[in-house]
């Protein structure tokens, strides 16, 4: 049976198989951009870089989004980060959301941007542009990820300046961490870049893996499928080339039931 769930004085029936969970805190970035973090369900268990289906209810329809699971998977709480789409059939109403309201959530992660899709290597680059930091701010926080790597390298690339501030802030939020900032230490290296505003790094994360700019900034050689994994999240356009570049330094593309040198997430694209 369909479970009625009471919010706002109405009752919300939530879906067979589908969990209804409440909005607990919600950040705005920019005029595009906004977190929010809501309750985890007990039973609910996820690999960090995973996605989810999450959703609300819209005229008496639940309407779904993939979105990856920006929390770590030993979090108490769900987090999520997402672009706001004027006209976007679930993101114009999900922009409007408030601590207290509730949310839908299918019970089944899933998703390609994850440690067990990765053969063991020494470098992990993460590479993602706009929301595409998502399952990434996932994986930064995950002590395994550590483990597994002795350098976690995550490029975030956006079109302005404030559209990085949710990445600095992840950062941030690992080096004031009680056991985080132990277990990261100097290990990860953030790379930011704009393409339409004045910035200390600047241009397409594809631009500077071709052209070397990128390995000269951050002092490592150029890409060695020997020792480097990747991973891509972002625009259609941006997964094809960065996937290109990957393949052309001789690494090959992985999956969950075939462990290889990197990884994209298609599940946002189209």
């Amino acid at each position: 049976m369909n479970a009625p769930v009471k919010t706002d004085n109405a009752e919300l029936i939530v879906p067979e198989g589908v969990y209804a969970e409440t909005v607990l805190s919600v950040t705005h970035y920019t005029d595009r951009l906004f977190r929010f973090r809501m309750t985890r369900p007990a039973g609910f268990r996820f690999r960090s870089g995973e996605f989810a289906m999450i959703g609300l209810m819209v005229e008496g329809k639940p309407i779904y989004r993939a979105y990856s699971i920006a929390s770590p998977s030993w979090d108490e709480e769900l987090e999520f980060f997402s672009i706001k789409v004027p006209d976007g059939p679930l993101t114009q109403h999900l922009q409007r959301i408030q601590p207290g309201d509730k949310v839908l959530m299918r019970k089944k992660p899933t998703g390609t941007l994850v440690l067990d899709a990765l053969t063991p290597g020494k470098r992990l680059y993460m590479f993602s542009t706009g929301t595409g930091i998502a399952p990434f701010a996932s994986l930064i926080r995950d002590p395994e990820t550590y483990e597994k790597f002795e350098e976690v390298i995550l490029t975030h690339t956006c079109r302005d300046v404030a559209e990085l501030k949710y990445g600095f802030d992840l950062v941030e939020e690992i080096k004031n961490h009680e056991f985080l900032a132990e277990v990261v230490g100097d290990k990860l290296k953030h790379y930011a870049t704009v393409t339409r505003e004045d910035f200390p790094f600047k241009g397409r994360i594809t631009d500077l893996i071709e052209n070397g700019k990128l390995f000269t900034d951050l002092g490592v050689p150029p890409l060695d499928p020997g020792i480097d994994r990747g991973m891509i999240c972002g625009s259609t356009a941006m997964l094809k080339d960065t996937k290109e570049l990957l393949e052309k330094a001789g690494l090959t593309e992985g999956a969950n039931n075939k462990p290889a040198e990197f990884v994209i997430e298609r599940a946002f694209v189209g």
